[in-house]
């Protein structure tokens, strides 16, 4: 596959839409209240936004190796790591609720896209490991 025909792989697109929903919600929930108190304390919320915006960003990267590599191994490492980053967010939405936030509607919503992009994963990888090169 050439890196331009990525946007037409539905499960790229899946990627890229939970890579910006996770920016948003990691944007919103680290936001440092202490900035104006001159300490500069990193806390638990922005180190698990920090993870879940990377894993999010990462989960994107692998689908892209995927998608451009002819290699078994290549292919099967990226799917496994694929599916533990997946696992990872979920993690994250279950810190964040634990450190107290409000706004369970956004980490609801950020669990819905996991689970749908979960699903269309799951699909994607087992035409990835039917197919024969």
């Amino acid at each position: 596959m050439e890196r331009g025909s990525l946007n037409s792989l539905g499960i790229y697109r899946e990627s890229l839409a939970l890579r910006d929903l996770s920016e948003a919600i990691a944007t919103y929930f680290s936001y440092n209240k202490e900035v104006l108190s001159l300490r500069n304390v990193p806390s638990f919320r922005s180190d698990v936004t920090e993870c879940m915006l990377a894993d999010a960003m990462l989960i994107t990267k692998e689908i892209e190796q995927v998608a451009m590599s002819n290699s078994y191994s290549v292919r099967m490492k990226s799917l496994t790591f694929i599916n533990i980053m997946t696992r990872n967010i979920l993690a994250y939405c279950n810190g964040l609720e634990r450190d107290g936030v409000k706004e369970k509607e956004y980490l609801n919503l950020l669990r819905r896209e996991i689970r749908v992009f979960r699903s269309s994963f799951k699909k994607w990888r087992k035409s990835i490991l039917n197919r024969n090169d």
